[in-house]
């Protein structure tokens, strides 16, 4: 499908992972883009030169380096967006790809007892040290089978999780959706045949450490996306999950231990791989679509069959 320049997508964290592709994605399809992101100067001469790529292609682009969760700059990103639209142009897409959260533990972790790796060092008559130094090299380098005996993740010993945590996580990752929702709904700025899709994981039913405030969120996303769906069908508004498989992104390495996510992902995987941004991507173009248009209150996992597969080998 080639979208038409008046169709816009409003992408919230726009200037890497998920949110980049789907940029990218939708532009090389003719969509028009605001993107919203929140980036500190040293990160520019990375970020500057993807955007222009897509200016580059012919695609129309506005970007604002703001703080997409502060209510009084929602307003002013609204007033520049419909300024950019002019009259004919409407908001086709609110993709909500805000990736902001604490990720601290519940509690003090209490180390287990590591009994596989001595034993092994035992048989092999090598010291322990030894044999633990050159499994971290291996695992490392690649070797994904080694995870279960490489050195654990190193979580942070002097914070933990508190109300505040979760509250300013459960907004950005997750009820912020609703805000923005709102704010395009009362300016009058959605189209008659809308797409409001927010980003997922398997941390929603699966407990990973250090996960617990971030996993609350993408909870409290997919509800009130849900919730979404039924309200403002009215509308023309159809609002889905997008449920990614573990993707290699700044997010994904910001979390401790991201190294085993990673290795047991490939290992569970039918395809062997990771997921990648640009999977997501072509699944939030799909959504897009006017064939997509009956899809509405899903939560869509994209992840080449991770879910479903019990193979870690």
């Amino acid at each position: 499908m080639r979208f038409s320049q008046n169709q816009w997508a409003l992408i919230l964290g726009g200037s890497s992972g998920f949110g980049l592709a789907a940029a990218k994605k939708l532009a090389a399809h003719g969509m028009s883009l605001c993107v919203v992101h929140r980036d500190r100067r040293g990160a520019m001469p990375r970020i500057e030169p993807e955007f222009e790529a897509i200016r580059r292609d012919g695609a129309t682009l506005l970007t604002l380096n703001v703080d997409a969760l502060d209510a009084a700059v929602r307003v002013e990103i609204l007033d520049r967006l419909a300024a950019a639209m002019g009259a004919e142009g409407r908001v086709r897409v609110l993709l909500h790809s805000i990736a902001f959260g604490n990720l601290k533990l519940v509690a003090r972790e209490r180390a287990a007892e590591r009994s596989a790796l001595p034993a092994l060092a035992a048989e092999l008559g090598i010291e322990p040290e030894r044999l633990a130094a050159a499994v971290d090299a291996l695992f490392a380098g690649g070797r994904d089978e080694l995870a279960a005996l490489a050195s654990p993740p190193a979580y942070p010993a002097s914070a933990f999780l508190d109300a505040e945590d979760f509250a300013r996580t459960i907004h950005a990752m997750g009820t912020s959706l609703v805000d923005w929702t709102q704010a395009v709904l009362a300016r009058g700025l959605f189209a008659d045949d809308a797409r409001v899709l927010g980003l997922t994981s398997e941390g929603n039913q699966i407990a990973w450490k250090g996960y617990a405030a971030v996993a609350a969120a993408k909870v409290a996303l997919e509800s009130v996306s849900r919730a979404m769906a039924l309200e403002l069908a009215p509308y023309g508004i159809r609002s889905n999950v997008v449920q990614a498989g573990i993707t290699d992104t700044q997010a994904l390495r910001a979390i401790p231990g991201n190294a085993h996510l990673k290795a047991q992902a490939r290992l569970r995987n039918p395809f062997g791989r990771l997921t990648t941004p640009r999977d997501v991507a072509d699944v939030i173009y799909l959504l897009s679509t006017d064939e997509a248009a009956w899809v509405n209150g899903e939560v869509i996992r994209v992840d080449g069959g991770e879910h479903i597969s019990g193979s870690v080998a």
